[in-house]
């Protein structure tokens, strides 16, 4: 390398180069800066000076440019110790085991969630099976000939034939309690006119039992067959050729569909046994004046209308026992809180 010329000194301007291509020697002093470092020449660029850069950290991450001539392989991270993997792997491993764990537990807990699901609908199912089949043995038992009917027992008649009751009904026997067939019952007893209304209860494992209310006959009413036996509804219970003892003769106008007939049904109804003993004739033309005759004595009741037969019921029950019928020729009760006796 050639030496590069010295520095003017201060003050001094350096002359121009001979044009003969001589060099000019240096002086003593010019040789003692020999020992200082040579400019650059002009066609020399100065050494870049290389940063220190750690190994594991990339340039690019660094902003800075690789230098010219800096491997490649100088950007990658320095691979790890022994120690620092083996780190590494244990960590992944536990990380493993808690994600097994964790799955493991969701495992047991559904089981046990659909184990309980699973004994409750068990419960469920045993509890209806045994009321279904509690339902269907007991409708087995019971329409099965274990309970069939064996016996009829009648019950409430006076005036009713009892044996031909149930003799009416015999053809229910044999047959289920469950089954008897209510409109054949029906259809048996409205041959007895003196059945106003009917109830059936039956009683396992063989007894059936018909409540029977009769009609209560209120007088006869004369006719061209005779005389007729009715209730207060005007049904016919009864015809006989002669009046039956102990019977009143009613004598209403318009007949038995007639709302005189209506009334006087509801006041024989609310007269006392003591009373009605002793009624002999029962006479009405309207539903307001209706009339009864007691007794021997002829005595007449002049009753009124239906309204409050009870009051008027009780307070001629008291009048009868302070002055009897022979006594009396007439007790107008018309009026309950006005009472006049003649």
């Amino acid at each position: 390398m050639r030496r590069p010329p010295p520095l003017p000194p201060s003050g001094t301007t350096a002359g121009p180069a001979s044009t003969t291509g001589r060099e000019t020697r240096p002086t003593h002093d010019d040789e003692q800066t020999d020992a200082a470092p040579a400019a650059p020449g002009p066609s020399e660029e100065p050494a870049a000076v290389a940063p220190v850069i750690p190994l594991t950290v990339p340039l690019a991450s660094a902003g800075m440019q690789r230098p010219a001539g800096l491997p490649t392989s100088a950007e990658q991270p320095i691979e790890q110790a022994p120690d620092d993997a083996g780190d590494e792997e244990i960590g992944i491993r536990e990380v493993w085991s808690a994600a097994r764990a964790r799955r493991k537990a969701l495992r047991a807990e559904v089981r046990r969630f659909t184990g309980r699901q699973r004994r409750r609908r068990l419960l469920w199912a045993g509890a209806a099976a045994s009321v279904v089949l509690l339902v269907l043995t007991t409708l087995g038992a019971a329409y099965s000939p274990l309970f069939a009917v064996e016996q009829i027992r009648i019950v409430g008649t006076e005036n009713l034939d009892t044996l031909a009751v149930e003799k009416a009904l015999s053809d229910q026997i044999g047959t289920p309690l469950p089954r008897v067939d209510e409109s054949a019952v029906k259809a048996a007893l409205v041959a007895f006119p003196l059945v106003e209304s009917y109830s059936l209860e039956a009683r396992p494992p063989h007894e059936l039992i018909v409540r029977i209310v009769e009609r209560t006959p209120i007088g006869l009413v004369q006719t061209r067959a005779g005389y007729t036996l009715v209730d207060a509804a005007g049904v016919a219970l009864s015809t006989t050729e002669t009046p039956a003892a102990g019977r009143p003769l009613l004598t209403v106008q318009g007949g038995t569909r007639s709302k005189a007939f209506t009334s006087v049904g509801q006041v024989m109804r609310s007269l006392p046994s003591s009373i009605l003993a002793q009624v002999t004739a029962v006479s009405a033309s309207t539903p307001d004046d209706v009339t009864l005759t007691l007794g021997d004595s002829n005595a007449q009741v002049v009753w009124g209308s239906a309204e409050d037969s009870a009051l008027k019921a009780v307070t001629l029950e008291k009048i009868m026992a302070a002055r009897p019928p022979a006594t009396v020729s007439v007790y107008d009760v018309s009026s309950p809180s006005a009472i006049v006796v003649r």
